[in-house]
């Protein structure tokens, strides 16, 4: 993804790039052997949320942090990918505030550190940053860790944590079919590998029942404290707040800041995934952390920046990461209560990688968007030829057009679209790798 050029931190991490291979090799062999020679960060860290899930993950430890923070403690942060600066995916803890993006020069000696113990032994550059997450939280006093799956999660490089506080798995659609199987019930019997035998386990809204059926069956084979969304606790909403129940009672709560009826599920899975950790979080620190929560490129309108400016005037800009069926449905969704709230044009623009499923996507969206812009990811040497892309949402329906950038995307958007007309509701999405590549060049990257 787009990088930090000055930062000491990813000139090391280039480094590893270079010497390493890229991509995935599910197992937990490698960083077993480096952890034990690092002195098993992974033993000392404070209690820990782990979270799976195929959609929603991302979400859920952005709405646990939050009431965490809001109580006043200290919430160590291991996510992937990142979108523009490698320093987003370790997010440090702090006392009484808001966790901080790791400094350059700390992150720079722990790759450093983490590179010199593997020796240049056969290890991927995903179980080296893994491994530096550990060694971060295990050396920065914090009150609580959430640590967010790369892929799977039997074999991932994260699940080498023997007893978390709780095991999270969010809903689970089609996506890695390569590593993970190409039926749902396969997919979820790799995601349930992180479930722990006596460890509790949150389970978030499932779409299909077959996945439902191999995560309840797998937690209650292990003897697992289990919780399911719709059965265990749930949230909707009334009177334009968020009921959310368990067998605590009932919370009247502010809807969550992050759009969309997708995130209520999502919001109600970490309230309970917290509760379920064992911390006990006041009512209040919930409502403050539903309603500050921040999760950038998942349904996060733009209002400022470069490509503001490139767009229609008045025009909406929103991004969104999400890049397979199932992303497609909750963020289709969520254009959709937009429009009825408030009735603009649809325009979406899509850049996608060839290792997900574009026609899936784009159907989502059949009858919603009135012209699909289709560009390169330039972040990735997977990413798909917007004319074949263009091809793709044609296949799903859609009218749709190549473009040479977002940029060029967004002038013919504009060109389009009169004075006089209603200014448009536009979408990026389609891609992590296209949305870091966005908030770059709109000069906004996550801090």
């Amino acid at each position: 993804m787009t990088l930090l050029k000055s930062s000491e931190a990813a000139g090391e991490i280039e480094r590893l790039l270079g010497l390493h291979p890229k991509g995935f090799d599910l197992s937990l062999g490698r960083i077993t052997r480096l952890l034990a020679s690092l002195g098993h960060p992974e033993r000392r860290l404070p209690p820990v949320i782990h979270v799976a899930g195929t959609n929603g993950k991302g979400s859920v430890t952005a709405f646990s942090r939050a009431i965490l923070e809001a109580e006043g403690l200290a919430v160590h942060v291991d996510t992937s990918p990142h979108l523009v600066n490698w320093h987003e995916r370790y997010r440090l803890g702090r006392a009484g505030g808001r966790g901080l993006l790791v400094a350059d020069a700390v992150l720079a000696e722990a790759v450093r550190r983490v590179a010199d113990v593997n020796a240049g032994e056969a290890i991927t550059v995903f179980e080296l940053l893994t491994a530096v997450a550990f060694v971060l939280f295990s050396e920065h006093p914090a009150d609580a860790a959430i640590i967010e799956v790369g892929l799977g999660g039997r074999f991932d490089s994260t699940n080498v944590i023997d007893r978390p506080a709780v095991s999270v798995v969010m809903p689970i659609s089609l996506d890695h079919q390569a590593f993970l199987g190409d039926r749902v019930e396969l997919i979820a019997a790799e995601k349930a590998g992180i479930m722990k035998r006596g460890v509790p386990v949150v389970i978030g809204h499932q779409e299909y029942d077959g996945a439902r059926d191999v995560l309840v069956s797998t937690a209650e084979r292990l003897g697992c404290p289990l919780s399911v969304y719709g059965q265990d606790y749930l949230a909707y909403e009334e009177h334009g707040r968020l009921i959310y129940q368990d067998e605590s009672g009932l919370m009247d709560l502010p809807l969550p800041r992050l759009p969309g009826r997708h995130q209520y599920a999502n919001a109600a899975a970490a309230i309970r995934a917290v509760r379920m950790a064992g911390f006990d979080v006041s009512e209040r620190a919930i409502e403050q952390g539903l309603t500050t929560v921040e999760w950038p490129a998942r349904m996060q309108r733009l209002t400022s920046g470069h490509l503001i400016a490139m767009a229609p005037r008045n025009a909406e800009l929103w991004l969104d990461g999400g890049h397979n069926p199932g992303a497609g449905q909750v963020i289709a969704e969520a254009m959709a209560n937009l429009e009825e709230r408030e009735p603009r044009p649809l325009f979406l623009v899509a850049g996608m990688i060839n290792t997900k499923e574009p026609v899936g996507y784009f159907e989502a969206f059949r009858g919603l968007a009135e012209h699909v812009f289709t560009v390169p990811v330039e972040q990735s040497d997977a990413g798909l030829d917007p004319a074949a892309l263009a091809l793709d949402a044609a296949t799903a329906g859609l009218e749709a057009t190549a473009c040479d950038s977002v940029g060029d995307a967004l002038a013919t958007i504009a060109a389009l679209t009169s004075a006089d007309t209603v200014p448009p509701r536009i979408l990026i999405g389609g891609s992590l790798y296209l949305a870091g590549e966005v908030l770059a060049l709109n000069g906004t990257p996550p801090t």
